[in-house]
């Protein structure tokens, strides 16, 4: 393959640059996933503290929790599907269009849940719809998030890659941050009946202003001057799932194993802790506020890990980072169960800002790393969300099944992250890390086309 453009592909001696674009660049990565973030998040933290009696009434509360985070793994595994079809677009005719149609969709799914008669209404049409909009959830959010983190990525000089990508990745810690804020505000500004008879649903329907804001900051963004060059020589590929399939499996397989222990232990952290801790101590409360702690810290510890793995490389922070999942996920447990509540939030920083951030804040950089320009829009994208459901979409049923199956004591939930964690790490070792290794850098294209 030649070389397209290289004087201006991102990985190249760097050319002139316009520092306002960058900054809108930047401001479109993080103002954009932070809306789709906050859409996604929001069913995650409903799912924990409405859903099991709205929409999935029965005669056990535990059956009520399953069912919710159950069409909570919906939308994860839709987000595949959104992947292949963003990157299979997004890899021929450009990653901001298709950015543009992702958040058009979240916010109407978000909007539509908001306005979603419940169980005690509609009967089981309401379970279906509920089922229906969060698969619609799951597609956009799977469209989303490959095509922001290129777009902020392929911008970047070679040296600021990981701090450009970690823009898009601080996306999910504000949109954790507004989602799980907005309903400690709506809980705070209302009884229980009230909330449980209409509170929940504002949050949602508050969705399609965000939107609004989300499309008109991403309006003045054009894609990279690399990926333009490839698409004015009519060399994009047109079948490019296939080619990752066919040459690059290699790095397919990293970036799903890569995103395995990280996204595990989100889950626990973000979404099953609140329900655990209300079923353990009756305390729901304490958990929302140890997330929104480590949200708010996540939008500075994201960028610091991804400036940091600029000068040491990706590598070195995400194996530290796995190994010490493994071992912090048991003595987590062990405190949730009886360790001072006042405490949490400090649990909390150690294991999101710490442990999770230090892997995911790189995460964009790495991801397009792996793979060439013009296959990588789909590549990332499916390496990520087939790797996320795997994990994240599938933990908090899993864990709460693994709770029953442990006789209501959580050494399977820990040792299922730990097995998450050794295969994480597999991955992270035979993964190529051009901070490292400088002889490689897939983001020149010529470097980076064969990786069988």
């Amino acid at each position: 393959m030649t070389a397209v453009d290289l004087e201006n592909v991102p990985g190249s001696p760097p050319g002139p640059r316009d520092p306002r674009l960058q900054v809108r660049v930047l401001s479109s990565a993080f103002i954009g996933t932070t809306v789709e973030w906050y859409d996604f998040y929001l069913y995650g933290t409903a799912a924990a503290l409405i859903f099991n009696t709205q929409f999935f009434p029965a005669h056990s509360a535990v059956a009520g929790t399953l069912g919710a985070f159950a069409t909570f793994a919906v939308g994860f595994i839709a987000r595949p599907v959104g992947g292949i079809v963003a990157g299979h677009l997004g890899d021929r005719i450009g990653r901001k269009a298709i950015l543009v149609a992702s958040l058009i969709t979240m916010g109407a799914a978000s909007t539509a849940i908001g306005l979603l008669p419940t169980y005690e209404s509609i009967g089981v049409l309401a379970v279906f719809g509920l089922v229906l909009l969060r698969l619609l959830q799951g597609l956009a959010c799977g469209a989303e998030w490959g095509g922001s983190a290129l777009l902020s990525v392929e911008h970047a000089p070679r040296g600021m890659r990981g701090f450009f990508g970690s823009f898009t990745q601080v996306g999910s810690a504000a949109g954790m941050l507004l989602a799980t804020g907005s309903f400690a505000i709506v809980q705070a500004l209302t009884t229980t009946e009230q909330f449980e008879a209409f509170g929940w649903r504002l949050p949602f329907l508050a969705s399609s202003v965000l939107v609004v804001v989300g499309i008109i900051i991403r309006a003045g963004i054009t894609d990279a001057p690399a990926f333009r060059a490839l698409k004015a020589e009519d060399r994009v590929e047109k079948a490019p799932l296939t080619q990752v399939l066919r040459h690059h499996r290699r790095a397919l397989l990293i970036t799903i194993g890569l995103r395995l222990a990280q996204p595990g232990l989100f889950a626990i952290l973000a979404i099953y802790l609140i329900s655990y801790l209300d079923h353990r101590r009756g305390d729901a409360s304490s958990g929302v506020t140890a997330v929104l702690i480590g949200s708010a810290i996540g939008l500075a510890s994201g960028p610091l890990w991804g400036a940091l793995s600029d000068r040491v490389g990706r590598k070195p922070l995400a194996v530290a980072s796995i190994i010490g999942i493994a071992v912090f996920i048991w003595p987590f447990f062990a405190f949730l169960d009886a360790g001072p509540i006042v405490a949490l939030p400090l649990m909390m920083i150690l294991g999101m800002n710490i442990l999770h951030d230090s892997i995911y804040g790189p995460q964009a950089a790495w991801f397009a790393e792996q793979f060439p320009l013009s296959v990588r829009y789909t590549g990332v994208s499916v390496g990520c969300q087939v790797g996320t459901v795997l994990s994240g979409g599938l933990t908090p049923v899993i864990a709460a099944s693994l709770l029953l199956a442990g006789h209501d004591t959580p050494w399977l939930i820990c040792l299922y992250i730990t097995a998450l964690c050794a295969l994480s790490l597999v991955a992270a070792l035979a993964a190529k890390d051009p901070v490292r290794d400088r002889s490689i850098d897939p983001l020149t294209i010529d470097d980076f086309e064969e990786t069988r």
